[in-house]
C-alpha cells in the first residue's frame, strides 16, 4: 500500500491510498483505515502519487559500449529518478536495425529495474543509405524508429520511410541536424564559439531539418516526432504546425531548458552536447513551448560516456550528458509550472508517443502497478559518485536541486524505497 500522499494522473488530483495486489491496482483514491495482514506500506506523507515516469531518449549503451553503461546500470538510475519505462535509442554497436538485434536487448532488459524499449533504426546501420527492416523490428513491438545520433540525410529517403511508418502503425523519430551545415562543429555557433575560439553549429543545421520534416509530413500524412529540440525558431515551426493540423509532436531535455552555450566558457567537456547548447534565449522559448503545449514531453537523452573519453581534449570528446536520475529535479526546479503539469510532461504524455500501454495510466482498480511516490519540496544536491549510472558526466554537480522520488513501483514491486534501489 502507498500511504498518505496526493494521487496526480490524466484525470486529476485528489489524496488517496493505493492497494496493490499480485501486480494490479486493487483500489485507489480512498484512505484505507487497516490494510490485509502482511502488507508492505510505503509513506507517502507530503508527496505525490503519479503514474511511473517514462522517457523517450535512453542511451543505455549496451550491446556495444558497456564501460559506459549497461541495461542494468542505466534501468537503476531510471528507477531512482521515478522511471518505470525507458525507450532504448539504437545507436548501439552494432546499431539496433534488425530483429535480431532487437532481441537481444529486450532480453537484457528482461530482468532491469524498468521496462526497457526498444526504438530501431530507419536505415540500415545508421548509415541513411537503406532502410531498415522495420516491418519485422514493429513485429517485436518497436513502436519508435529513429537514426538518432545523426539525421536522416536524404529526403526521398525520410519519404519513403514515413510513407513504410504509415502501413506499419509506428512513428519516425528525427534527430534534426543537416550534416553538411553542422559540420565540423563543436558547439553553437554564436557569440561563445567565437570568444573561445571552438568551431560552432549554428542554429539553421537543426531549423533546415525541422522545416523539410514538416512538408514531407505534410506530404505524406504519417506523424513525425523530433527529438530534444534546442532552438526558438524549431519551437516556432512546431507551434505552427500544430496550429494547422499536423501530426507532429516534439520533446525537449532537462538541460536544453536551463543551460546555455555560455557554460562552455571553461571547455568543460561535460557541457558538450548534441544538439548543442544554445543561446539563453532558446532556452526561454524551449521553456515556453513546454508550457503553452508545443513540447509535448520531456526527455532526457540520457547520454553517458566514461571518463577517459569525457577528458579528451574539446573538439575530440564525445557529446553527451547523463540525466535519468536529475530530470525530474531540473524540471521541478527550473519550469514555473505546476506538479501535475511537470509529471504529465515526464509521465503519460512521452508514454502516449512511445505506445507505452501499460506506463503513464489514470490511477485506477485494475490496471497495472507502475507508480513513482514524488517528495516536491525534498532538497538535495546532485553528487556523481553517488549516481547508479556507470558514468558520471553530470552537467547538474554541486546543484542544489528541489523534487526527489522516494519511492518506485514497478508491476507492483517496490524496486527503490526512500531513495534506495531494492535490487
Amino acid at each position: 500500500m502507498i500511504h498518505g500522499g496526493t494521487l496526480v494522473d490524466p484525470t486529476g488530483t485528489r489524496p488517496g491510498d493505493v492497494l496493490i495486489q499480485d501486480g494490479v491496482i486493487v483500489s485507489a483514491g480512498n484512505r484505507v483505515e487497516s490494510a490485509p495482514a502482511g502488507t508492505v506500506v510505503l509513506d507517502a506523507g507530503g508527496c505525490v502519487v503519479a503514474p511511473g515516469l517514462v522517457d523517450l531518449h535512453t542511451h543505455l549503451r549496451e550491446p556495444g559500449r558497456e564501460e559506459a553503461e549497461t541495461v542494468e546500470t542505466g534501468s537503476r538510475a531510471a528507477a531512482l529518478g521515478g522511471y518505470t519505462a525507458v525507450v532504448a535509442m539504437p545507436n548501439t554497436e552494432p546499431a539496433i536495425d534488425s530483429a535480431a538485434v532487437v532481441r537481444q536487448v529486450l532480453e537484457l532488459g528482461r530482468d532491469a529495474l524498468c521496462d526497457v524499449a526498444v526504438a530501431g533504426s530507419i536505415t540500415v546501420g545508421r548509415e541513411g543509405t537503406r532502410l531498415a527492416p522495420l516491418a519485422e523490428m514493429a513485429a517485436l513491438g518497436v513502436k519508435l524508429f529513429t537514426d538518432d545520433g545523426s539525421g536522416v540525410q536524404d529526403a526521398r529517403l525520410m519519404r519513403r520511410a514515413l510513407e513504410y511508418a504509415s502501413s506499419l502503425g509506428v512513428t519516425l523519430a528525427q534527430h534534426c541536424e543537416d550534416s553538411s551545415l553542422a559540420a565540423g562543429g563543436h558547439m553553437h555557433e554564436g557569440e561563445w564559439s567565437s570568444r573561445l575560439g571552438i568551431p560552432g553549429q549554428p542554429a539553421e543545421a537543426e531549423e533546415l531539418m525541422v522545416m523539410r520534416d514538416l512538408a514531407l509530413c505534410r506530404l505524406t500524412g504519417t506523424p513525425v516526432h523530433f527529438l530534444h529540440l534546442s532552438t526558438a525558431r524549431s519551437v516556432a515551426m512546431v507551434r505552427g504546425a500544430k496550429a494547422s493540423g499536423l501530426p507532429v509532436t516534439a520533446e525537449a531535455t532537462p538541460h536544453h531548458l536551463c543551460l546555455t552555450d555560455a557554460c562552455v566558457a571553461g571547455y568543460d567537456t561535460v557541457f558538450k552536447v548534441n544538439p548543442p547548447l544554445r543561446s539563453a534565449e532558446d532556452a526561454a522559448a524551449i521553456r515556453a513551448g513546454l508550457a503553452d503545449g508545443t513540447i509535448d514531453a520531456i526527455a532526457t537523452d540520457h547520454a553517458p560516456h566514461a571518463k577517459e573519453a569525457k577528458e579528451a581534449p574539446f573538439d575530440q570528446a564525445p557529446p553527451g550528458m547523463i540525466g535519468l536520475e536529475t530530470a525530474l529535479g531540473v524540471a521541478l526546479s527550473e519550469l514555473d509550472l505546476p506538479i501535475e503539469r511537470v509529471v504529465a510532461l515526464l509521465s503519460w504524455k512521452p508514454a502516449a508517443i512511445a505506445g507505452l500501454a501499460e506506463h503513464g495510466r489514470p490511477i485506477t482498480a485494475g490496471i497495472p502497478a507502475n507508480l513513482c511516490v514524488i517528495d516536491p519540496e525534498m532538497e538535495w544536491t546532485v553528487d556523481p559518485a553517488r549516481m547508479a549510472s556507470r558514468s558520471r558526466n553530470t552537467p547538474f554537480a554541486g546543484r542544489t536541486l528541489r523534487g526527489r522520488v522516494r519511492h518506485t513501483v514497478l508491476a507492483g514491486e517496490p524496486v527503490v524505497v526512500n531513495g534506495q534501489a531494492q535490487r
